[in-house]
């Protein structure tokens, strides 16, 4: 699907390499965005509750996902980056201007997330290891979907003031709920900052052509769902399907599109 307003406005995605980034990625460059990519290679210990798709995806570079763009025509580049160090969002930025020009679609989806539990317990229901609550989980949670996307969007924003712009497109995603995130306590933090952050920049923002929304997934397909999670999910009154990742880019695609340009300080629930 090819979404209006969006052909020629320069997007950063964040978290690109795999799964909800790279098909937000891929569906911007089909409407005639061009994308930077940022990702960051993580690779994890073997562990029996991660699935071997999922840990090759994290470890994986954005490789594909360039290649993919540039067959059908978009363009792309990518940058490995680490959005723990706060030097990060001046350089995506001028990565982005350098390659394409000023940028006017920011979708913070990078995430840091390490599950942790104030708990006494090595694993959570589903059978997914559990480490306990500690200084470096927190870090590695905060620093990266909380602080990173913070100084994301401040970037985005001096930069479109600094240039007299008026049109701009800020999205976030986000997980858990208003009562936090059992046994992933450090991340539903850090993506309820998040939100925090995306709501302040809607209404700080608005006056200069801005719009920012946070979009929150069903439980989606990237490859980390097990039998267990599977199971999950049916049994639950709360969740109506997994969702492919293709499935949640389409809904960030038209929020940075023209159609959605009275949408803005909103969290939308995806079911």
């Amino acid at each position: 699907m090819r979404y209006e307003g969006v052909d020629g406005r320069v997007a950063i995605v964040t978290g690109a390499n795999h799964g909800i980034g790279a098909a937000t990625a891929r569906a911007l460059a089909a409407s005639g965005a061009p994308v930077l990519l940022t990702y960051l290679r993580v690779r994890e210990p073997a562990d029996p509750s991660l699935t071997e798709a999922y840990r090759a995806a994290r470890a994986g570079d954005a490789g594909d996902v360039i290649e993919t763009i540039r067959q059908a025509g978009g363009q792309a580049e990518a940058v490995e980056s680490d959005l723990r160090n706060p030097a990060t969002p001046a350089r995506l930025f001028d990565a982005a201007e350098t390659a394409f020009g000023p940028v006017e679609i920011l979708v913070n989806n990078a995430t840091g997330w390490a599950q942790d539990t104030f708990r006494n317990a090595p694993v959570d229901r589903l059978g997914r290891t559990l480490q306990p609550l500690s200084t470096s989980t927190a870090s590695q949670n905060l620093e990266v979907d909380a602080r990173g996307s913070a100084l994301m969007i401040a970037e985005f924003a001096r930069r479109h003031v600094a240039r007299g712009g008026a049109w701009g497109r800020i999205v976030g995603l986000t997980s858990g709920g208003p009562l936090g995130f059992p046994d992933e306590v450090s991340y539903g933090a850090a993506k309820a900052a998040l939100v925090s952050y995306a709501m302040s920049a809607a209404l700080e923002l608005g006056e200069y052509g801005i719009t920012s929304n946070v979009v929150h997934p069903p439980v989606t397909d990237t490859g980390w769902l097990t039998p267990a999670v599977r199971e999950f999910v049916a049994g639950r009154e709360t969740h109506f399907h997994v969702a492919q990742p293709e499935e949640v880019a389409d809904v960030i695609a038209f929020l940075v599109s023209d159609g959605a340009a009275l949408i803005t300080a909103n969290v939308v629930q995806l079911r």
